[in-house]
């Protein structure tokens, strides 16, 4: 009987224990759940975030080859507009030199106009002189032929 009073002691004590077990058990359990949740959540949220971040990549390269095919759309509209103003330069340039060129061609042929009208207007003068020339000893001899006559008559 004590024997079996101790054994029922043991069991009474291996009861409670294992209710404390069962109880801690259950605790780590709820604890363990609680955790498993959190988890649960945090790799919820880590996709989210992982989703967020390859969306927001996608739009970076985007934007990034947006900007690289605006540069290049504005360096080759530079590039047109530096050949284009280089070809009007030449174009000015070639006109300007024909210009001069004609400009130098007019002003010889003005000088060679002036020498010849020069010359001509000193010819006419010459003639002119000889021609009053002529006519004075015209007048002169006509005079001295009505002086003549007079004195004859």
């Amino acid at each position: 009987q004590e024997d079996r009073k101790q054994l029922t002691l043991k069991v009474e004590e291996l009861e409670r224990k294992l209710e404390t077990t069962s109880a801690q058990n259950i605790e780590f359990l709820q604890v363990i759940a609680k955790r498993e949740e959190s988890i649960h959540q945090c790799q919820l949220r880590l996709e989210e975030k992982t989703r967020e971040c390859s969306s927001l990549a996608r739009q970076l390269e985007m934007a990034i080859e947006d900007a690289k095919k605006q540069v290049e759309q504005t360096r080759e509209r530079a590039l047109s507009r530096e050949r284009t103003a280089q070809s009007k330069l030449l174009d000015l340039e070639t006109q300007l030199s024909r210009t001069k060129s004609e400009l130098n061609q007019l002003r010889r042929s003005k000088d060679d106009a002036e020498r010849r009208f020069e010359s001509r207007l000193q010819d006419l003068k010459d003639r002119l002189e000889q021609s009053e020339s002529t006519n004075r000893s015209m007048q002169n001899y006509v005079h001295f032929l009505k002086s003549s006559y007079d004195s004859v008559f």
